[in-house]
């Protein structure tokens, strides 16, 4: 049976006009001309330094129109920086109030949303500008946890231009960053830490089963011989009936095999596997 989840964390909005494709491709890391309309991905927006002042979840309609996700808490620091230059150009940016719903596993071929959003196989966002009649009969931490294991990061006031793009993988998730399409708004940083090897830090998944419910941008603790020092951010942390679920940047070359704990807490956390190749 689909489980139909409300997404409520999350703000949806539209970007539209004659400029909007070439506006965005000069602002956001995803080579926003060569995405097929229709299509969807994670992209970043990024300050001159290079760090991530937002992620948001990309969608297509045309080359004049397209809809930004952004969490909720981001707003509204992630939207003036977006449009900060917009005044130079055809494109307006407005926040859409649509319903928004995620729907996973089987789809259900009598619900017929303005816009649908396929992130995966299994995981679907509807777009619906009035509200569909739909039960909901899952959690948003339901639709947050498979976002962690689907090593899909995310990004909160707390984390805010911290850091790189790169940093929470999204080099290698979907065609969130293109290193050939040219300038964009932090493009020389995020370059250098491809090809000149500066980034040294990656987001990783890991799992524990405890009540604990940490905050982001805590750190969590690694054993080293006898001793346990603190290490990593963490950037996501969900507690779906007992199991932890963290994602946690670290310097990208840890022992993934050594023992990992929230600070002053013995329950151990175990590094899963990402579902993608980092470089």
């Amino acid at each position: 049976m689909a489980q139909f989840i409300p997404l409520n964390q999350y703000q949806l909005i539209e970007a539209q006009g004659a400029d909007a494709e070439i506006y965005l491709q000069g602002q956001l890391t995803t080579d926003v001309i060569t995405l097929a309309s229709g299509a969807t991905t994670l992209t970043a927006h990024c300050d001159p330094k290079g760090k991530m002042n937002a992620i948001f979840r990309l969608f297509k309609v045309s080359q004049t129109q397209f809809f930004l996700l952004v969490k909720r808490d981001l707003l509204p620091g992630a939207l003036e920086a977006l449009k900060k230059y917009a005044v130079f150009s055809k494109v307006s940016f407005d926040l859409l109030d649509w319903q928004i719903v995620g729907v996973m596993g089987e789809k259900c071929g009598k619900i017929q949303p303005h816009f649908s959003l396929e992130i995966d196989e299994q995981r679907t966002i509807l777009l619906n500008e009035t509200p569909l009649s739909i039960t909901f009969n899952a959690e948003e931490k339901l639709w947050e946890v498979a976002d962690i294991q689907a090593g899909l990061p995310d990004l909160t006031t707390k984390t805010q231009n911290e850091f790189i793009p790169q940093a929470l993988n999204l080099q290698a998730v979907e065609q969130a960053i293109s290193f050939t399409k040219g300038c964009y708004l932090g493009q020389e940083i995020v370059a250098r830490a491809k090809y000149r090897g500066a980034n040294k830090r990656a987001m990783f998944i890991l799992k524990g089963e405890t009540t604990a419910q940490p905050e982001i941008g805590d750190t969590i603790e690694m054993q080293i011989d006898n001793h346990w020092r603190k290490t990593g951010t963490i950037t996501s942390a969900v507690n779906l009936g007992g199991t932890l679920w963290l994602q946690v940047v670290m310097n990208n070359d840890v022992e993934t095999d050594q023992p990992f704990r929230l600070v002053g807490d013995n329950i151990p956390l175990t590094v899963q596997p990402l579902p993608y190749v980092l470089e």
